[in-house]
């Protein structure tokens, strides 16, 4: 198993519960909120026309639709992912990162969002964000680094082999290969965990095998959270 194998990407979210298990784990979360860095991004942008990519229930795009006025399409693998996007009033269908369903040059924005460590073909994932941009326009990928969540992954034995591949250490050089000029905005949190039952539910929430939860793990435990927001320019 690994993060990019499609079978495993189609499991995680086929359902919106494993998204949400994670998620519940950043409710005590201290430092830089990595959602406003892109959220900033994307304000000084101000684009008239986007693509998110891999956006799970849609929040984001909803936001973009009604924050800054612009027009959106939405693409994800995961059937359950498009109807909740749509429900929220965005243009979505189901559709894949590696061979988008658009022209050339037909947006002046592309958000890709803790997504591209899930892609196979990662270099025509990049290749094809970037195909569908306007000249000078910008793809803006949020990933984490190798470190994210160290302490939770050392408790559980997540495997190094099936770390994120498209990941804050190499996230920059990557995207050169098809981009003129790349940004990077680290957002670093530290996380105070009071419910062993969050630690359970983000653990059974991996796509990979890893061990229990210890019964006598210490509480508190503290994790920290490790994001960083390219923001490329074509």
């Amino acid at each position: 198993m690994s993060l990019d194998d499609p079978a495993v990407v189609a499991r995680q979210y086929a359902r919106e519960d494993n998204l949400n298990a994670r998620r519940s784990l950043w409710e005590d979360a201290e430092g830089t909120q990595p959602w406003e860095i892109l959220k900033d991004v994307l304000r000084g942008l101000s684009p008239m026309r986007v693509v998110e990519v891999g956006g799970g229930p849609g929040e984001l795009a909803e936001w973009m639709l009604n924050e800054l006025g612009c027009e959106v399409e939405f693409v994800d693998i995961s059937p359950r992912m498009v109807e909740l996007a749509s429900e929220r009033g965005v243009r979505a269908q189901v559709g894949s990162v590696e061979a988008l369903p658009y022209a050339d040059a037909s947006f002046d924005a592309a958000v890709a969002a803790w997504m591209l460590y899930h892609v196979a073909d990662l270099e025509r994932a990049i290749a094809e964000l970037a195909r569908v941009l306007v000249p000078g326009g910008t793809l803006i990928a949020v990933t984490t680094s190798v470190e994210h969540l160290r302490e939770l992954r050392d408790l559980v034995g997540y495997p190094e082999d099936r770390r994120e591949k498209f990941n804050r250490e190499n996230g920059a050089e990557l995207l050169r290969a098809r981009f003129t000029h790349v940004e990077r905005h680290d957002a670093d949190v530290r996380v105070t965990v009071r419910d062993r039952e969050k630690l359970v539910a983000y653990r059974d929430s991996m796509s990979v095998p890893v061990d229990p939860v210890p019964e006598d793990v210490p509480m508190p435990f503290v994790v920290h959270g490790r994001t960083s927001i390219f923001v490329a320019t074509k």
